[in-house]
Parts: structure tokens; sequence; C-alpha cells
């Protein structure tokens, strides 16, 4: 009984020492950060894992693959000094489960036509950043022209080189999974047919009128098209009316959220662009709306 007794007790500890910031579900709260510095202060991530806000996923953005082999976190390169308290956060995120992905590209454009065209000099450079930093991913946001046989060659190799438990996520604009516009030059449609099962999960945009989270009507017209599952489908939206057109009141996403919830089971998961100014927390407190998204999947 003592053998027994000092078991329990050594896996309880263990419990209760477990880190209670990643999401008890397999649902997604995905936080854009691309915003390191505001008004010259470091805002760090790590309000959200201090508060146990259920975080699963930092993305940290935005990767550019320039001219002349150059890599930049924004508009520096990613070992200058202004980012090594910025990593060293993110380390310790993920030391407590949550996931840190790099977003590649964005509106800045360039660096997906060099992968489709000059990928053996570019690809080397992408690998190397994802080892440097042990990253858990890569958000692969194409909002320019590529090739459908430039992104399967890509994710293809992201796949072999880095294995099943490496995230591949793309950002289309959600009318680019129904039927609609679209960014990126080839269609999501075949992407999913060819390469759906390698393929993480898809953080789509549901606003600049590409889509809204007002209602449920938007993700459920895309799934009813049968090409992406919910579990897949991660509903990307505005955190703040200051980051873009097509904001939606935080309450309201939620209630949106709620219902699809208890529609789909495997409901994919809420992303947010982006991080530093989130309501309703803001600027003070930006960690709330991943707690208010994680609430609301439970």
């Amino acid at each position: 009984m003592r053998s027994l007794s000092i078991l329990l007790a050594a896996l309880l500890s263990v419990a209760f020492a477990l880190p209670a910031a990643a999401a008890t579900t397999d649902k997604r709260v995905v936080v854009y950060y691309q915003t390191q510095y505001s008004n010259g202060a470091y805002v760090s991530p790590l309000p959200l894992l201090t508060n146990n806000t259920g975080v699963t996923d930092v993305e940290v953005a935005a990767i550019h693959l320039d001219d002349n082999s150059v890599v930049h976190l924004n508009d520096d390169p990613p070992d200058a000094a202004k980012f090594t308290q910025m990593w060293q956060d993110l380390a310790t995120m993920q030391a407590q489960g949550v996931h840190v992905l790099a977003m590649v590209g964005g509106a800045a454009q360039g660096s997906f036509q060099r992968l489709d065209t000059q990928f053996d000099t570019y690809y080397p450079l992408l690998h190397n950043l994802i080892t440097t930093y042990h990253l858990d991913g890569v958000d692969l946001d194409v909002e320019e022209d590529m090739s459908l046989a430039g992104m399967e060659r890509l994710v293809d190799q992201l796949r072999s080189d880095f294995g099943s438990g490496f995230d591949i996520a793309l950002a289309p604009v959600a009318s680019a999974l129904n039927g609609g516009g679209n960014l990126s030059g080839f269609s999501y449609d075949s992407l999913m047919q060819d390469r759906g099962s390698s393929i993480s999960f898809l953080n789509a945009q549901f606003y600049s009128g590409f889509g809204s989270m007002a209602t449920t009507d938007d993700y459920e017209s895309i799934l009813g098209r049968g090409l992406v599952p919910a579990s897949k489908l991660v509903a990307g939206t505005l955190t703040s009316s200051d980051n873009g057109s097509g904001f939606v009141p935080v309450e309201t996403v939620q209630s949106t959220v709620r219902s699809l919830v208890s529609s789909h089971s495997d409901f994919g998961g809420v992303a947010g662009w982006e991080y530093f100014n989130s309501q309703p927390g803001g600027a003070a407190a930006p960690w709330q709306w991943a707690s208010a998204m994680s609430s609301a999947q439970q």
C-alpha cells in the first residue's frame, strides 16, 4: 500500500505541475504576432501563457525571403538583437505546450514567387530558419501568384524534411475556399484534393470583404463544398477595427463560434490578426482575446 500511495502521490504531483496554458481541447486558438514593438516598447507574448488563455499557436509574422538570398522578419534579420528576448519568450511558451509557427509572406510580395521559380536557392533559407529557431510549423500566407505545382513541391518538401508532427498551414482568404476571390494564384480546391492530407489546417481570412464571422453562413458554406473538413478550417478574424476592414465585435464572434462548435464537434478553431492591440483588452491586455475565443469553444 505504501508503494501505491507513493506512486499516486507522484502522479498527482506531475498532473498539477502540467501547464494550464494550452487548451484542453483540440480546437485551436491561433494568435498572429507581427507587432513585436509598439511605440518603441517590446510587446511580449508571455501574457498569453501566464494568464492561462488557452492559446494553442503563436504565429510570428512576417517572414520574407528577399532578393539576394536575404531573410527578414518584417524589416530586420531574424537574429537581430531586438528579437533576442522574443525568441526566448517563445521558447518558454513552447516548453509549456504552445506551438510556435512562422508566418511566411503576407501582403509583402516576392517570397512565394522566389520559392516558385528559384526553389533550390530560397527553400534552404526557410529550412534554416525553421531549424535555427526550432519552429513547430509554418503558415504559408500566399498573397501573390504562385503555381499549384510550386506550392505542392513546397508542401511535399516541408513534410519530407520535418515529419508528420510539423504543422503546415495556409492562410487563404475565405472566398478562395468557396469558389470566389483568391489572392494566391493557384486553386485551393485542387491543392486540398491533391495534398489535403499533408496540410495541417487553414487559417481562412474571414474579413476584408472575403468573408465574415458575424454569422455562421460563410463558414458553413465552405464546409458544404466538401473539400475542407471542419477540423482543418480555422476561422481567421480581426482582433481590432484598427487591423483592417470587416472587424466583427468579439462578443459576436464568440456567439458564432459557440454555434459552430454546437454543430461541429470537430470545429477547427479561431485565429486572430493580430496580437498587440486585441480587443477586448486592447494594448493593455491583448491576451484577453485568446481567452475569450478559448472559452467560446468549451
